[in-house]
C-alpha cells in the first residue's frame, strides 16, 4: 500500500510540474485549456457569486493588510512630525538623532541575526555534504570504478567551489551626536562682553578728555571719573550710575551674542539630524534588502540539507547494490559481461552521483545573492532523487 501511494504521489507531482511548465512556457495554450473549464462550470450551474467570493474576499485581505501597513507608516511619520513641530529646534534635533540611532541599530541587529542563522545553515550543509560522502558517496564511486563502468572516466579534475560567496559590506552609517553650542556661545559671549567693556571705558574717556595710560590706568579716581562720565549719558554724573550702565551694556552684549550662537547652532543641528535620519533610513532600507537576499540562500540551504540526506540514504542503498554485482558478477576480465539489470543500477548511481555532484560544485551565492545556477542544479538533483525513488516502487 505504501509504494502504491508513493508511486501516485510522484505520479501527480510529475503531472503538476508538467502542466506549469506548459502554463508558463505556453500562456496562449494555457487560455485556451481554461476556457473549456469555464463552461464546464456554467453547465454544472454553481452560482457565480459562491465563486468571486473566496477571491473577492482574499482581494480585501491582501488590501486591508497593506492599506494598515501603509496607515501604521503614516501614523509613525505623522506622530514623529507632531513631536516636532512642538519643540524648539534643538529639541527636535536630539529627537531625530536618537529615531536614527534606533533605526540603524534595530537594521544592524536583524543582519546579525540573519548572519548568525546563515552560519548555523552552512555548518549543517557541510555536516550533510560530509555525511553523503562517508555515507556512500565515495564508496558508490569507488565501486563503479572497480566495476569497470565507463562513465566514471568522463569529465576532469573536480574544483572545490565555494558554497557562500559574501557580498561586500554596506559602509556602515556612524550617527553622531549634536552639540548644543552653548558652550561655544559661553566663549563668544565672554569675548564680545570683554570688547563690549573696553570700548565704553574709552568711550567715557574721551568724553570726560583723558587719556588712558600705565600710569592711571589702574588709579581708582580714574575709574570714578570714567563712571560718573558714563552716568552723564543719563544727565546724572554719579560713578554707581555710571557702573550699572557700563554692566547692563555688558550683560545685554553677552546675552544677544549667547543667544545668537545657540540659536544659529540649534538651527544648524536641526538640518544636520534631518540629514543622518535620511542616511540612516536609506542604510536600513540596503540592510533590508540583503536581509532579504540572505533569508532566500537560508531556504535554499534548508532544502538542499534536505536533499543531501535523501540522496544519502538512496546512495547507501545503492552501494550494496553494486557490492551485490561486483561478487556475483565481477570477473578477472578486463572486459566483464553484466547483466542488463546490473548495468542499469550503475548507470542510475553514476547519474545520481553525477547530478549532486553538480549541485554541491556550484556556489550558492553570487555577490551576496542567490544563484540562479544553484538553483536550477538544486531542482535538477531533487527531480533525479524523484525519478530514482519512483523507478523503485
Amino acid at each position: 500500500m505504501l509504494m502504491s501511494e508513493h508511486k501516485e504521489q510522484n505520479e501527480e507531482l510529475e503531472v503538476k510540474g508538467e502542466n506549469l511548465e506548459e502554463a508558463l512556457l505556453n500562456p496562449e495554450e494555457n487560455e485556451k485549456v481554461t476556457e473549456p473549464e469555464n463552461e464546464t462550470i456554467e453547465e454544472t450551474e454553481v452560482p457565480e457569486k459562491d465563486e468571486e467570493v473566496p477571491a473577492d474576499v482574499e482581494k480585501t485581505e491582501k488590501t486591508e493588510v497593506s492599506d494598515e501597513t501603509e496607515e501604521a507608516e503614516e501614523v509613525t511619520e505623522e506622530d514623529l512630525d507632531s513631536q516636532i513641530a512642538n519643540l524648539n529646534n534643538e529639541d527636535a534635533a536630539v529627537l531625530l538623532v536618537k529615531k536614527a540611532k534606533h533605526i540603524v541599530h534595530d537594521a544592524e541587529a536583524q543582519m546579525e541575526e540573519c548572519k548568525l542563522l546563515l552560519s548555523d545553515d552552512l555548518k549543517d550543509l557541510e555536516a550533510a555534504k560530509e555525511s553523503l560522502e562517508k555515507g556512500g558517496m565515495d564508496e558508490c564511486e569507488e565501486m563503479l570504478e572497480t566495476l569497470g563502468y565507463s562513465g566514471t572516466k568522463e569529465g576532469g579534475e573536480e574544483e572545490e567551489a565555494v558554497v557562500f560567496e559574501t557580498k561586500e559590506e554596506v559602509p556602515p552609517v556612524h550617527i553622531r551626536d549634536v552639540s548644543s553650542g552653548k558652550f561655544t556661545g559661553f566663549l563668544l559671549a565672554l569675548v564680545f562682553g570683554a570688547a563690549t567693556f573696553i570700548g565704553l571705558i574709552y568711550f567715557a574717556a574721551s568724553k570726560i578728555g583723558t587719556t588712558l595710560n600705565p600710569n592711571n590706568i589702574l588709579s581708582v579716581e580714574t575709574y570714578k571719573n570714567l563712571l560718573a562720565g558714563l552716568g552723564s549719558l543719563v544727565g546724572m554724573d554719579n560713578p554707581m550710575v555710571g557702573g550699572a550702565i557700563l554692566a547692563i551694556a555688558v550683560l545685554l552684549v553677552m546675552f544677544i551674542v549667547y543667544k545668537i550662537r545657540v540659536s544659529i547652532k540649534a538651527a544648524g543641528n536641526f538640518a544636520f539630524a534631518k540629514e543622518q535620519l535620511k542616511k540612516a533610513e536609506e542604510y536600513a532600507e540596503l540592510k533590508g534588502t540583503c536581509k532579504d537576499e540572505m533569508d532566500s540562500i537560508d531556504a535554499h540551504i534548508k532544502d538542499a540539507i534536505e536533499t543531501l540526506k535523501n540522496y544519502e540514504v538512496i546512495l547507501h542503498e545503492q552501494k550494496g547494490k553494486l557490492k551485490r554485482i561486483h561478487h556475483l558478477e565481477k570477473s578477472d576480465d578486463e572486459s566483464a559481461d553484466y547483466h542488463a539489470k546490473s548495468l542499469k543500477e550503475m548507470e542510475d548511481t553514476y547519474e545520481l552521483i553525477k547530478t549532486i555532484k553538480e549541485f554541491l560544485n556550484t556556489p550558492m551565492s553570487e555577490e551576496g545573492k542567490l544563484s540562479g545556477k544553484s538553483t536550477l542544479f538544486l531542482y535538477r538533483a531533487k527531480n533525479r532523487l524523484d525519478k530514482m525513488i519512483e523507478s523503485l516502487y
